[in-house]
């Protein structure tokens, strides 16, 4: 939460240009406190897993969240029971016309397939537009971040000769980033892709990276001008979703590497320890608190 100082006080430029929340009386004193209301557009096919990673992450904060679960609206799922989707999910024709503060999109497991030949990438790109109007912030995470640099800038992804996987040390370069406060210099985090966008076009987009790695490149991204995230790695990953990953291709017979930087001593038989959790909740709960404090009161100001 952020600490209240007055605008002239010499501390207030000094903490507020290291990235500590501050915020002058007169703002606090104008207030108000509602649930925020965030969308989790769910794109992964173990929706509850993926459901449960997100709602741990961004109910660690002191605020209180009103979560809705989204679907693509024609797409059907294989993996997860019909009674839950009825249950838990609207399609995202149903929520439309409705204002929210946040919004995450998920990864999906269809990188390989080009953007354009996604059964759902049209109403996708509807959503994408969607959310400069009814959104106040969006944060896409690995192939939905993908999809959504590249639907507002043409930014692509290039396929890898070899898939990036493991849990892997990235630098934080831009420690004054309000996303990154708390954080150390640099962290682990967990990755599974076979595709990267590469920090020259990111720039070129004129959008900043914030969190990069020398053995996997480009992380942690901001869109300003679109109040949007791009995230291409899985900080909301838990303990073991690596290990699940390698044993059921190792089981299958699919060609896989050991996750690198993620078993003691590159070890399978050894569990796998946790070295990102802190930094998780570090990011997400810096994120919600931004929408908190910058997010119209009335919903209805939303996007204006």
């Amino acid at each position: 939460m952020p600490i209240t100082l007055p605008e002239n006080l010499p501390a207030y430029d000094v903490l507020r240009n290291e990235g500590v929340m501050v915020m002058s009386p007169e703002r606090a004193a104008r207030q108000d406190i509602r649930p925020l209301k965030i969308g989790l557009l769910n794109l992964m096919p173990k929706k509850i897993q993926t459901e449960t990673q997100f709602a741990r992450l961004i109910g660690a904060t002191p605020l209180q969240i009103d979560l809705h679960l989204i679907r693509m609206t024609e797409h059907q799922t294989k993996n997860t029971a019909t009674e839950h989707m009825e249950t838990f999910y609207r399609p995202f024709q149903a929520v439309k016309q409705e204002k929210f503060d946040g919004l995450i999109i998920t990864g999906a497991p269809i990188e390989h397939l080009p953007f354009d030949e996604v059964t759902y990438w049209s109403e996708l790109r509807e959503v994408f537009d969607w959310t400069q109007s009814h959104v106040h912030s969006t944060f896409g995470v690995c192939w939905g971040g993908m999809a959504m640099i590249n639907h507002f800038h043409n930014v692509q992804k290039h396929i890898l000769p070899q898939k990036a996987f493991g849990c892997f040390l990235h630098e934080n370069v831009a420690p004054t980033s309000c996303y990154l406060r708390g954080f150390s210099d640099d962290c682990f985090i967990p990755v599974s892709r076979w595709t990267e966008m590469r920090a020259a076009e990111i720039r070129a987009a004129g959008l900043k990276i914030l969190l990069d790695s020398p053995e996997v490149g480009p992380c942690l991204v901001e869109d300003e001008g679109r109040r949007a995230l791009y995230i291409f790695n899985h900080f909301e990953y838990d303990n073991d979703t690596l290990k699940q990953e390698y044993d059921r291709d190792t089981a299958n017979g699919t060609p896989i590497n050991v996750p690198r930087h993620y078993y003691p001593e590159d070890d399978p038989s050894r569990p796998p320890r946790n070295r990102w959790r802190s930094h998780a909740h570090l990011l997400y709960g810096n994120w919600i608190n931004e929408i908190y404090q910058s997010t119209p009161f009335d919903p209805a100001e939303i996007g204006g």
